[in-house]
């Protein structure tokens, strides 16, 4: 294909483009997050904002939705936890360094068995954080576990983008282990706020550890 001089010199374009192709399912996730808040803020209505108490506002069907899907997954808890940070690792194989038993270890990802216990511990507090949202009113993680999160995530200079990375492959994650029709658009925007719920209680915590 011809190309002018001056498009064919210019300096990482070609990086670039490849950079965008590969992170693009990360940025669809963002702009669709962006397109629920509006479209939530539009309907006048919030999708889970806090009520003047504090309490967060998690619907009775976004609450049934995640308590079915939940249900025929946790017997899989542990292989979908690996397939979560697999995903994660794809995306981002840079974010393996932030784990101290991935950075010099020969072990093939899927075969860690560290790896393994840590994906599997992840993946259940998430969704058993979103199985006890509108019951509780809140994130149901243990203020101690919430705190070591925290500082862990600050320590590693965790950003909003690893989280959204991480928001994407979960529901990748989810899709992946649902029936064709069980997922659906609320499906994914139930899960998707019960997340951000989890992403936003760690994130009040992300200060040096005491």
């Amino acid at each position: 294909m011809a190309t002018t001089g001056a498009r064919s010199s210019r300096p990482g374009s070609s990086a670039i483009r490849a950079s965008i192709h590969y992170y693009c399912p990360v940025l669809a996730y963002a702009l669709n997050q962006l397109h629920i808040k509006l479209a939530n803020r539009q309907a006048g209505r919030g999708m889970a904002l806090a009520e003047g108490n504090g309490v967060v506002v998690f619907s009775e069907e976004q609450e049934a939705l995640v308590l079915k899907s939940w249900a025929l997954m946790k017997k899989d808890s542990a292989n979908l936890g690996l397939r979560f940070f697999l995903k994660i690792f794809e995306i981002a194989p840079s974010a393996k360094q932030m784990f101290s038993f991935l950075r010099d270890s020969d072990v093939p990802l899927e075969k860690n068995p560290k790896l393994k216990t840590h994906a599997m511990s992840v993946f259940v507090m998430t969704c058993e954080a979103a199985a006890q949202l509108r019951k509780a009113g809140k994130v149901t993680v243990r203020e101690t576990t919430l705190k070591r999160l925290g500082a862990t995530h600050f320590k590693y200079g965790v950003a909003d983008g690893h989280f959204e990375v991480t928001g994407y492959a979960l529901l990748e994650t989810i899709k992946e282990a649902l029936p064709a029709d069980m997922w659906s658009l609320e499906m994914k925007n139930a899960w998707s706020e019960a997340y951000n719920q989890l992403v936003a209680a760690i994130k009040q915590e992300m200060k040096p550890a005491a």
